[in-house]
């Protein structure tokens, strides 16, 4: 059986699904896994203008849970947020959402994210601002991750802050000596925040307790609040590319990638992972069935932005960060700019290949030559092609 998450889906989550009550953005999730790029999804042909080669290419499903068409939006992604990037150090800041709140995140998933992002945003800007710290409005890119590195849940927000920001009097003010923030402060005020947005949510009723109680829930809330909640702040990296390359890897693709799959069969998936306490490679054996359950669980909110943009990094400060510019005085300067995907040349005549007809998903066949669309059967792979110049088509 080949290794990879189409597989696996498309031998075992009909049997899976059958089991059991889902929520429709994991149906959309697993059939857009289990059509990316087959005949289901519909597809075009690419073929010489002189009739010498041809084949078919079939289309991505191009949902953000799928690992097989992943890899040029990521690039695409990433090459937008480099231009975006001011040519100043950046931090690389890790916020964890305590291990004690993941039921009620299960069944709050939205409010849960969108909660998250407004605390950690609140509480670098707040801290940031404050003349005891930097006191200037620094840029932040945020990326919302749920999964551990063996796929359990672990809710978790990556951020790239600036080390500097934009004062009142429109300077640029830079952190001195490789230092950000005092951590035990960071990790104080995130967890203040946080919790009081719970008390809120469970106060107004914003928050589904899945047939638990508001006292279990209000015990187990005091009891994380005498925790210390995890944040992690990184050493400051040149003009943040290295992070800003690692948060792109998740952008797309869900929490695994098919080269990642060592083995699968009608029983079990083994797959490999790099445990961050000693560093070593490992292996985890899952039944099919847990394994299925464990990627699904990390499909996001239909509609929710899991990257999201701060301060100077906002989408309505373009002003500021051109004065931000003008006060640095240089650019960043890189070399490792996104390249145009390569054009397909016959390899008989070296002519560039062409689009021809083509058939969308729902048995809907597009005839690019005349553009319109009529209803038909299935496409006949065998006889797909009509070799010839364009004005022969039919």
């Amino acid at each position: 059986m080949e290794a990879t998450l189409q597989r696996v889906f498309r031998d075992g989550f009909e049997s899976y699904a059958a089991t059991r009550k889902l929520p429709l953005k994991h149906h959309k999730a697993a059939h857009a896994i289990m059509r990316c790029r087959t005949e289901e999804q519909g597809g075009h042909e690419c073929r010489c203008p002189d009739g010498h080669e041809g084949y078919v290419e079939y289309h991505s499903c191009r949902h953000r849970s799928c690992p097989k068409c992943s890899s040029q939006p990521k690039a695409e992604w990433a090459e937008k947020q480099f231009d975006r990037l001011l040519p100043v150090d950046h931090y690389h800041v890790i916020f964890t959402l305590p291990h004690e709140l993941l039921n009620v995140w299960r069944y709050n998933q939205k409010w849960f994210a969108n909660t998250f992002f407004q605390v950690v945003n609140a509480t670098l800007m707040t801290l940031m601002k404050d003349k005891k710290h930097l006191g200037a409005q620094p840029g932040t890119l945020m990326s919302l991750h749920t999964w551990g590195r063996n796929l359990t849940l672990h809710p978790h927000i990556h951020c790239l802050v600036t080390g500097g920001g934009l004062t009142d009097e429109g300077e640029w003010k830079k952190c001195k000596n490789h230092y950000l923030l005092p951590g035990r402060v960071v990790s104080s005020l995130y967890r203040g925040l946080f919790l009081a947005a719970l008390w809120r949510g469970v106060k107004r009723g914003e928050i589904n307790l899945a047939g638990g109680d508001t006292q279990a829930l209000e015990y187990s809330l005091k009891a994380v609040g005498k925790k210390k909640w995890n944040v992690r702040i990184q050493p400051p990296y040149d003009h943040g590319e290295g992070v800003m390359k690692y948060i792109a890897r998740y952008v797309k693709g869900g929490p695994i990638s098919n080269h990642r799959i060592r083995f699968a069969d009608t029983q079990r998936v083994i797959f490999c992972y790099r445990d961050h306490r000693d560093g070593k490679e490992k292996e985890q054996i899952l039944g099919r069935d847990c394994f299925i359950s464990r990627v699904l669980e990390h499909v996001a909110e239909p509609h929710q932005h899991v990257i999201r943009h701060y301060g100077l990094y906002g989408h309505h400060a373009k002003e500021k960060r051109e004065q931000c510019q003008e006060r640095l005085g240089h650019s960043v300067q890189r070399h490792n700019k996104h390249e145009e995907k390569a054009e397909k040349c016959c390899s008989v005549c070296g002519q560039i290949l062409i689009r021809g007809r083509e058939w969308v998903k729902n048995s809907l066949y597009k005839v690019s030559t005349r553009g319109y669309v009529q209803h038909t059967d299935e496409p006949d792979m065998a006889n797909v092609f009509h070799f010839g110049r364009p004005s022969d088509m039919t």
